[in-house]
């Protein structure tokens, strides 16, 4: 696969299950944090990094029995982005939100803009975040939530679920469009620039970690121009952020005090490898990136 995290347990009959011996799972959480039960056992893709830290995908994906690989990450002195700057957003939302409203402003505004994305397969299932970019539904999420075959959906905040289909992928930069089917009248999402964004910024990331829809976390953009080793590729220019970010949230949105999205959650580093929790460093692709990947991606379809 082409993701950047390492993969989390899937359950399936009520049990952590993992594709590799060496890593002994840790005890399911109580009550009530408990799983969203699921036909198939919903399940996070994992993936294992040597070196600084430990690296986890943040998003369902993978096959049945997950997959286990070494993967590094990179610290760059931080510099200002290298990606191509994208001149204006992909779309306008309808909802204004002002630098001196209060957060819950930010997320009311936010909210209808951010779905679930659901993969269902023969023998098991994913789930990761989305963020609409369009009224009729199109989506941008991270190519490795619906890397996997299986019948893709959308479930929106209102808690309607459509089915959906993978209409364009970008494997090197992990970004994927996502149409949803029979919708009309969504809020699409505004994206801000690089440009704007700032370290010690506050920031609120969007998404269903752990798969608990509809949840939003709250931090800072800790550090620019972070970049992530896959082995196969390399993501660069990304931000990091100590909002919680879990697997679920691949996909979901970073957003600023504005309402504006100024990047895709995709990665977090770990305590270990049987610790796949949030520990406070998360990684987003930044605003210009995806914008510019959306536009390449959109002249692929039309």
């Amino acid at each position: 696969m082409t993701d950047l995290m390492s993969r989390p347990p899937y359950y399936q009959g009520g049990h952590e299950a993992y594709s590799d011996d060496r890593i002994t799972p840790p005890p399911p959480p109580d009550p009530p944090y408990v799983m969203p039960p699921s036909s198939g056992g919903r399940r996070w893709p994992r993936r294992v990094a040597g070196g600084a830290a430990v690296l986890a995908l943040v998003a369902g994906g993978g096959t049945a029995g997950g997959v286990l690989a070494e993967r590094y990450l990179i610290d760059h002195p931080t510099s200002a982005d290298t990606t191509s700057s994208s001149t204006a957003a992909t779309a306008t939302s309808t909802a204004t939100v002002t630098e001196g409203d209060d957060l819950a402003s930010v997320v009311k505004a936010v909210q209808p803009s951010i779905v679930t994305v659901m993969v269902d397969g023969q023998q098991s299932s994913a789930i990761g975040s989305g963020v609409i970019i369009s009224s009729d539904g199109l989506i941008v999420t991270n190519n490795h939530v619906i890397s996997e075959d299986g019948t893709v959906s959308v479930r929106l905040s209102s808690g309607k679920t459509v089915p959906a289909k993978v209409v364009a992928t970008d494997t090197t930069h992990d970004l994927a469009l996502v149409q949803a089917t029979g919708l009309s009248g969504l809020t699409p999402a505004t994206f801000a620039t690089n440009d704007s964004v700032a370290v010690g910024d506050t920031v609120l990331a969007f998404g269903a970690p752990l798969g608990l829809e509809n949840t939003v976390t709250s931090g800072i953009v800790s550090a620019l121009d972070r970049s992530v080793d896959t082995g196969t590729e390399k993501l660069s220019g990304l931000f990091q952020t100590d909002a919680a970010i879990n697997q679920g949230n691949s996909g979901g949105a970073l957003v600023d005090t504005s309402g504006h999205v100024i990047g895709i959650n995709v990665a977090i580093a770990t305590a270990s490898e049987t610790d796949s929790g949030s520990i406070g460093v998360g990684f987003a692709i930044p605003a210009d990136t995806v914008t510019s990947v959306i536009k390449q991606l959109e002249s692929q379809i039309n």
